[in-house]
Parts: C-alpha cells; sequence; structure tokens
C-alpha cells in the first residue's frame, strides 16, 4: 500500500509541474494497473494469438489551435510516428513521448489551396487508464496529454516551397534519371508558370538517420527527405500504379485516370519494417484497370516492398492486399495507413467515412486489422507491372494470385470501450462523437515485464482542417463545423514481434 500511495504522490506532483490546476478524482486509475483480462478479445495469425487489449487513453487538440506559422493546425492524423528513440516510462505506469505528425494538403473543402507541406512536434504524457468505469469526457483527455512544440515546412528542389495545389501539369524528369538515384522523375506541378512541387502527403515513416520519407497522393510518389525538411530523392512506383490518361501521366486527383491509381487513391500506408532495411507502401484502394474505377469493385490493392540499404531503393516485393466490404452495399473500406510488425504481417487501417466530421454520424466500420502476406503471391517484376495486364477484372482477382490474407483485429468504435472515455458512435454530432478520418498507426513497446509482447498502438484522426474559426495560408476561413484533432492509444499483444524501442 505504502508504494501505491509513493506512485499516487508522484503523479500529483507531476500533474502540478504541468500546471494541471484540477486533479481529476480517478487520476490514481491510470497507474499501477494492467489491462482487464474481460475487455481482451483474441485472434489467430500465422500460428500465434494476438490479443487486442482495449482503448487505454484518449487526447485531443482543439480544432482552432494554429501552429508557428500562424495557420491552423488540422489533418494530423494523415499520419504519425512516434519520434525514435523518445518514448520511455516514467515509472509510475505513465510514459513520455514525442509525436512526429504530418497534414495533409491543407484546408480544401472548397479546393486545393497552396498549403506547404510540413510535419508538427507533439510532446505526450501518457498515462494509461484500465479500468472499467466510465470517465467523463473531460478526464478521459487526462490520459493522453498533448504539448505542440514546433512545425517544419517541406522543401523541394532549389529551396523551393511545395504545395497543395491539384496538379494540372508535368516538370519533365532530369537528364540523368533514372541512372542517378538522386534525379528526378517527372514530377507534378500546378501549371508551367508555378514550378512548384505538388504534394498531397499521406504516409510518414522516420530512418534512424533523422531523414524521412513521405508517401504522396499526386504521384503517387514516395519522397525522401532531409532532417531539415529539404528533398533528396522521388520513388517512382512501377508503370501499373503511374496514373495514366491514354498513355501519357496526369497526376491531377480531380478525375480518375485510365489506368494507375485512382484520384484521391494513393500510397495512403507507409512503414519500415522493424530493421529499417525495408520500406512498404499501401496504395489506397485498387488501380482503375484492377477495378478502382467503383467501390464495389476496388477490393485488391497493392502492398510494394523496397530495399533502401542502397542509394538506388529497389523494388523487391509487391502482394495484393484485399481489403473489406461493407455489408450492406458491398463497396471497399479504402485502407487509410499501413503498419510493419515483421515477419510479413501488417496492421491495416480501414474505416468508412462516418462519424464528427463525415457524411454520417454512426459508423459501421473502423478497425486496425491484421495482414500476413506468407502465402500471398510475389507480382513484383511480373506482367502485372504493365497497366496491360490486370490482376483483377471487375473485382475479380486472377486466379494465378494468391492474395494476403486479412483479420479482424481492433475495433475502433466498440461502444463499450468508447463510452469508458466519453466517447460515442452515433447521434448527437457533438465534440464527444468519434471523429470519421482516422489515417494513421503508431506503435511503442509497453515495456512491461510481465506481458513482454505487449505494445501501444496509437492512432489520430484527420480532422480535414474543419472548424469555425480557421487560418488557411494566411486566410480566415469558417468551415461551418468545429471538429478537433482526435487521438487514441490501445493495448495489444504482437507475439513475435521486435519492433524498434524493445
Amino acid at each position: 500500500m505504502l508504494h501505491q500511495l509513493a506512485a499516487i504522490c508522484a503523479l500529483l506532483q507531476c500533474l502540478v509541474y504541468h500546471g494541471i490546476s484540477a486533479i481529476p478524482t480517478v487520476a490514481p486509475r491510470f497507474i499501477l494497473a494492467e489491462p482487464d483480462p474481460s475487455m481482451e478479445v483474441s485472434v489467430q495469425v500465422a500460428g500465434k494469438t494476438f490479443v487486442n487489449k482495449g482503448l487505454v487513453a484518449f487526447g485531443l487538440i482543439p480544432s482552432n489551435f494554429t501552429d508557428s506559422t500562424g495557420n491552423t493546425l488540422g489533418g494530423i492524423g494523415s499520419a504519425i510516428q512516434v519520434k525514435p528513440g523518445s518514448f520511455y516510462p516514467r515509472g509510475d505506469g505513465a510514459y513520455y513521448g514525442t509525436f512526429i505528425v504530418q497534414p495533409d494538403r491543407g484546408f480544401n473543402i472548397d479546393g486545393t489551396v497552396d498549403y506547404q507541406a510540413r510535419q508538427h512536434v507533439i510532446d505526450f504524457v501518457l498515462s494509461p487508464y484500465y479500468g472499467a468505469d466510465d470517465l467523463s469526457f473531460t478526464t478521459a483527455q487526462q490520459t493522453l496529454q498533448l504539448d505542440y512544440k514546433s512545425t517544419l515546412l517541406y522543401y523541394e528542389r532549389n529551396s523551393t516551397k511545395t504545395t497543395g495545389l491539384d496538379s494540372l501539369a508535368i516538370r519533365p524528369q532530369q537528364a540523368e534519371y533514372p541512372q542517378n538515384p538522386l534525379a528526378d522523375p517527372p514530377m507534378p506541378i500546378p501549371n508551367a508558370t508555378y514550378n512548384h512541387l505538388c504534394t498531397d502527403a499521406e504516409g510518414l515513416a522516420i530512418n534512424s538517420d533523422g531523414t524521412w520519407w513521405t508517401s504522396d497522393e499526386y504521384g503517387p510518389y514516395i519522397y525522401r527527405y532531409s532532417s531539415t525538411g529539404n528533398l533528396i530523392q522521388t520513388i517512382a512506383p512501377p508503370p501499373a500504379i503511374l496514373p495514366m490518361v491514354n498513355g501519357k501521366l496526369n497526376f491531377t486527383s480531380v478525375t480518375d485516370p485510365t489506368t494507375g491509381r485512382a484520384g484521391n487513391q494513393g500510397f495512403e500506408g507507409l512503414s519500415l519494417d522493424p530493421s529499417g532495411q525495408t520500406l512498404y507502401a499501401l496504395l489506397q484502394s485498387a488501380t482503375i484497370q484492377d477495378g478502382g474505377f467503383d467501390k464495389t469493385t476496388s477490393r485488391y490493392t497493392r502492398l510494394l516492398a523496397y530495399n533502401i540499404t542502397t542509394d538506388t531503393p529497389t523494388l523487391v516485393g509487391e502482394w495484393i492486399v484485399p481489403l473489406p466490404i461493407t455489408n450492406n452495399k458491398g463497396n471497399t473500406l479504402a485502407a487509410s495507413e499501413m503498419h510493419s510488425i515483421g515477419n510479413e504481417l501488417f496492421l491495416v487501417l480501414s474505416r468508412d467515412g462516418k462519424g464528427h466530421g463525415g457524411s454520417d454520424n454512426k459508423s459501421s466500420y473502423k478497425q486496425a486489422d491484421l495482414v500476413d502476406i506468407t502465402a500471398a503471391t510475389d507480382i513484383h517484376n511480373t506482367v502485372f507491372d504493365s497497366p496491360s495486364n490486370p490482376i483483377a477484372v471487375n473485382g475479380v482477382l486472377n486466379s494465378s494470385i494468391t492474395a494476403a490474407t486479412y483479420t479482424s483485429f481492433v475495433n475502433y468504435i466498440n461502444d463499450t470501450q468508447l463510452a469508458r472515455f466519453g466517447l460515442h458512435n452515433g447521434s448527437p454530432a457533438d465534440q464527444t462523437l468519434i471523429d470519421a478520418k482516422w489515417e494513421s498507426l503508431s506503435l511503442e513497446w509497453a515495456n512491461d515485464s510481465s506481458y513482454p509482447d505487449d505494445y501501444f498502438l496509437f492512432t489520430a484522426s484527420d480532422n480535414d482542417f474543419m472548424t469555425t474559426d480557421g487560418i488557411s495560408v494566411g486566410v480566415p476561413y469558417n468551415a461551418g463545423l468545429d471538429n478537433d484533432n482526435q487521438f487514441m492509444v490501445f493495448r495489444v499483444t504482437l507475439p513475435g514481434t521486435s519492433l524498434p524501442g524493445r
């Protein structure tokens, strides 16, 4: 009992240190506890038992918060990663860490804008709550306290700002491409007189040397940036994925091409494997020729793997991932993120567009599911990398290809779990309604000797910059809705995983 009281005193001191004046009465229950076994959901994948131990933390950043550039901080759930080496236990059951978060192309409800790509640094304190009682919405936010620190802007060649404007033109490839791995392929730009790289940033994968990879919707390309935010190199996917209109590149996101990635359906998922030597990219849904022209046929998407141990990233694998479909209409639930957990296993986040800020209040599917490619057919460097050889016709997979296995795992919209943190799914459409667009995943080891295979799964929403008090590229706006940037944390058991930080 004495050690519990000492831990509680340490927590109270920390709360005072961080300037929290009203200490929640349930704060001691955030620590010195383990997940309640009654909340566990287990699944079998690759001969191992994976366990979802439930939602353990929730936090938010208000919809009208501004970053250091004076613009509304929104869309940050497009990609998040816990900064390598930043996550560690505090000694009382809580943890310190730092998020690197990356928004997409800015407030673009009424059309694309000249929004410079960027990433934000956000410190956090995670105080997991394992109790069964329902917290109030206000108290729940103490389980994941978020503290914005800074913003880093992205630049391309010649220190030119990137832009979120739609790509209506193409900058020709550099003369040394593709022989020189640092030379540019044909690049998406707004028009001939505004020669800036169009970037709709989605995935984020941080290298051990401080550089990082960003995946993009327009190309869809994968860019490597320096630690100061300057473009180093570009990875172009196989021809089957490049957007073509009548055989010519066309990067616009407004309309679908005739072959290649569908409009606004580029490389949504990006992740390094635990060794940091292989970079994986997941297309949001099927290419046009593979059925991506319609949601009822766009189920079979592509997962690519690149060896990044040399200056020239090399395609070393390509597999087909069967995305989940809705029961009522048969529509594909496109992938919003992917995270490698090693051993040819992945977490893939698929969802509908319902929830706060979405098409309807009541969501029917938001999940981080397990994908296993161990028995899947590797199609890289085969005829299927040509747009003239689809892997599926009208949504029917080619019989010569074995797709990955897709297993339901972490359900975001479990009513019991949401209620424990003052949240809900469905009406009313207020601040406690779960956001519609969840688009990011990050994992960190729980550092619990009693459960050595346990990890914290961090996820955040893309609120589409929706606020009634916003600033977009220096111009005030009112989106008609205040939609906060929500964060959730789950605790999961991932046997056989050896992620960095362990």
